[in-house]
């Protein structure tokens, strides 16, 4: 396949929408930052449905160009979320300035096109392979159990016709949906679910534009759309509801 990359994200989702590409892969949650609320958002604009999702460990290198001896870095590049991962490493070198830069890998690419002998940038190992750069420190997160969950999307869902032929197990459906603002309403809601045994993986709420202190909720639930039992509950959910939106099903990742 052809990777095309993309500098922010609502690029991602337009170039899916406009079929400039295949498919989509953005991250949605990290297990030390939180979720990536842009990206909740651009779900429920771009209406592009998730078709699978996984998670993979992150590991932060400290990349500098050959030669550059650590001893030499003044200023350190990358992306905030991936800084705020590495405060430990910052503690024990306060001679190091924390430089904020719109992505890890970017940062990894422009310390080697600009040759710069001071500083280094704070990426994955695969950045330093494609761009030329030297490992100094591997492996400088605060936690170990530094995970990002992706999802995979599409501009069609591609696994309908197999779930419904195979009743397959193991799936994820999320959804989005908003309440009237009235006592109960979020409880009323979630029992669509509880009543009928449907775990509830994750809920998210995002604030609903243009209604100040008026909530979005995104859910995660563990069941395949096709699930009778789960059509049942979206029933349900819908008549307490004022918009209802499935983002998508698939298959849960490991």
């Amino acid at each position: 396949m052809e990777v095309v990359p993309c500098q922010r994200f609502d690029e991602v989702f337009k170039s899916l929408a406009e079929k400039r590409v295949d498919a989509a892969v953005i991250p949605i949650e990290n297990t030390l930052h939180g979720s990536v609320h842009e990206n909740y958002d651009h779900l429920l604009h771009f209406g592009l449905p998730i078709v699978g999702e996984t998670s993979v460990r992150i590991v932060h290198n400290l990349i500098a160009p050959p030669g550059v001896p650590f001893r030499s870095i003044k200023r350190v590049f990358s992306h905030p979320v991936a800084i705020n991962q590495c405060l430990d490493f910052f503690a024990a070198n306060p001679q190091v300035e924390r430089v904020p830069f719109y992505d890890t890998a970017g940062s990894v690419k422009m310390v080697m096109e600009e040759n710069l002998r001071d500083a280094a940038g704070i990426a994955s190992s695969l950045a330093a392979k494609l761009y030329g750069g030297r490992i100094l420190k591997r492996s400088i997160e605060d936690d170990r159990e530094n995970h990002t969950r992706f999802f995979l999307l599409r501009n069609s869902d591609p696994a309908r016709e197999f779930r419904a032929k195979n009743d397959a197990k193991g799936w994820k459906t999320s959804i989005v949906f908003t309440t009237r603002n009235v006592p109960g309403a979020l409880f009323r809601a979630l029992s669509a679910f509880a009543l009928r045994d449907i775990n509830l993986a994750k809920i998210e709420s995002r604030p609903l534009r243009g209604k100040p202190w008026e909530y979005l909720f995104y859910m995660d639930l563990i069941a395949q759309i096709e699930d009778p039992n789960l059509q049942n509950a979206m029933r349900h959910l819908q008549e307490l509801t004022d918009l209802f939106q499935v983002l998508g099903c698939y298959r849960r990742g490991q």
